[in-house]
Formats: C-alpha cells, sequence, structure tokens
C-alpha cells in the first residue's frame, strides 16, 4: 500500500493514471496528451507499474499501457474503512467533532470574567456494587486513577484527602504517552467539603490555564443510593469564578466527565462480575 500510495502521489503520475483510465495508450500518445516528454513519462510509467497499478503488453510494434483497477479498488477499500473508523457512532471522531460544536459555542458566549458562572450539570449512572463499593472508587486515589479523566487522558498524579478541607490535585497527560516523557496537558487543584461516608461528597475543583490561574471553580456535589445490589450515584456541577479563557474547559465538560463515568460504570461492572463465583457442585453463584 506504501509503493502504491508514493506513486501515486506524483502529480503527473497521476494524470497518466486518469488518462489511462479512459483507455489503454501507448507511451507516446500518454506524453503527447500529458504535455510531458516521453523519456520522463515512460518512468513515470515504470513506477506505476511497479506499485501494480498499470500493466504493458507489446502489441505489434507498440507497447500498451494499461490500468489495474484492481488495485485501485484495493485502496479505495483501504481508505473507505479509515473513513467508517473515523465516522464510528460514538468513537472518538466524533466525540472530538461533538466538542468541536460545543467549543465553538462556548467561545462565543466568553465575552467576560463569570461568564459561565451559575451553570449547571447533571450526571446519573446506576452503577453495579454497594455504595461502599461506589464510595471506594469516589475517594481513594488509587481506584480514581483507573477513571477520573476523559478517555483520550491519563492520570499522571492525584491526591485525594476524602475529608472536609482535604487536598485535590489532579494532573494528567496523553493517554497514548506510555513512557511518560510528554508534557503534562492538564492540571486541576481543589478541596474537600463535605464526606458522608457511602452517602454524599461534595468538592471545589479548578482546571488551572497555561498561566497557572483557574479557569473557573467547580462545585461538585455527588450522591449514592443503594438500588437493588447496585447504586444509583447523581452528580451535579455547578460552575462559579469564570474566567474569559475558560471556554475551552468549560465545552469539555459534559463530554469528558460523561466519558469518565462510563469508564467507573465499565469498571465497577468488571469489578462486581470478579467477585462471582461458581460452585462447581451446584452451577450456582455466591
Amino acid at each position: 500500500m506504501d509503493v502504491l500510495l508514493t506513486a501515486l502521489a506524483d502529480p503527473s503520475r497521476w494524470r497518466l493514471v486518469e488518462l489511462l483510465a479512459e483507455r489503454p495508450r501507448p507511451v507516446g500518445v500518454l506524453a503527447q496528451l500529458a504535455g510531458a516528454r516521453q523519456p520522463q513519462t515512460t518512468k513515470h510509467l515504470q513506477v506505476l507499474e511497479r506499485a501494480g497499478v498499470v500493466v504493458s503488453e507489446r502489441v505489434g510494434q507498440r507497447r500498451i499501457n494499461a490500468l489495474r483497477p484492481a488495485a485501485l479498488r484495493e485502496l479505495a477499500a483501504e481508505l473507505s474503512r479509515l473513513a467508517e473508523t473515523a465516522e464510528q457512532a460514538g468513537g472518538p471522531g466524533m466525540t472530538h467533532d461533538r466538542y468541536g460544536v460545543s467549543l465553538r459555542t462556548e467561545r462565543h458566549a466568553a465575552t467576560e470574567p463569570g461568564w459561565a458562572d451559575g451553570r449547571s450539570f447533571k450526571f446519573h449512572r446506576r452503577l453495579a456494587g454497594r455504595p461502599e463499593l461506589v464510595w471506594r472508587h469516589l475517594t481513594e486515589p488509587s481506584l480514581l486513577s483507573h477513571w477520573w479523566t476523559p478517555n483520550d487522558l491519563q492520570v499522571c498524579e492525584l491526591v485525594f484527602e476524602a475529608r472536609p478541607g482535604g487536598r485535590i490535585l489532579q494532573t494528567y497527560r496523553d493517554a497514548e504517552d506510555t513512557d511518560g516523557h510528554a508534557a503534562i496537558v492538564g492540571r486541576a487543584e481543589g478541596t474537600v467539603d463535605e464526606v458522608h461516608p457511602h452517602e454524599r461528597l461534595t468538592y471545589r475543583l479548578s482546571p488551572l490555564l497555561p498561566d497557572g490561574g483557574p479557569a473557573f471553580t467547580a462545585h461538585v456535589d455527588l450522591t449514592c443510593r443503594p438500588i437493588g445490589p447496585g447504586t444509583d450515584l447523581d452528580i451535579r456541577w455547578t460552575i462559579t469564578n469564570s474566567a474569559i479563557d475558560s471556554a475551552d474547559f468549560v465545552a469539555g465538560i459534559e463530554l469528558g466527565f460523561g466519558q469518565s463515568l462510563d469508564t467507573l460504570a465499565a469498571v465497577l461492572t468488571a469489578n462486581t462480575h470478579d467477585n462471582v463465583s461458581t460452585d462447581p457442585t451446584t452451577g450456582s453463584t455466591k
């Protein structure tokens, strides 16, 4: 595929492909139609032949060049596959597009300090596991680090002191930074306000702008309620102290935190499934 793409990338060779798509032609005619010298046209045809997109055959006194449609169909199929992957419902490409729409809206609205004050976002998830287990994932740094970022980021430093007045610190890098050498792309700092174990947690969290100042203050209120064998988690974000430059952060709250909660739900489901064992004598779970 690389050889084919390299061959087709040259405008002169692409012109020859267009001409051969109409009908097989000898090199002399191709050179005239392309407005090129015959030796150079011959070299281009040789490159296209090595790439498998052109074949040549001697017919009488002439060597006729013809297009191999199969090579182009293979390329078209690969390009179509890439396009379908990018457009996959709920995939990163569509998420990026949704964020772009939100970003343009929020940047247009961010005209003065306090522009987003009072904005609120509500989230709800029904989670596997009792409130005691969910609470641990909401407050213990070693468990928080597995879910508390959007899909394209990873936690590289996390402090969460689950007590009134406790400190919160979160820094993160790109999710595909496997060696930890890329620059930190985000940092947030905050304070825990209320702690009612297994029931309610409130805290304030401020993502930081590149100059180190707070983009805004998010007042986050989480409540846990037992529901059957699981837990209903309700979260409300309320924004205060929004800076003009906070639009990029505000635009990502609904999508980004929603992704984080989806990851939390998946983690808890896997955790609950792993903790269910089967009695080999009865086939029942315990």
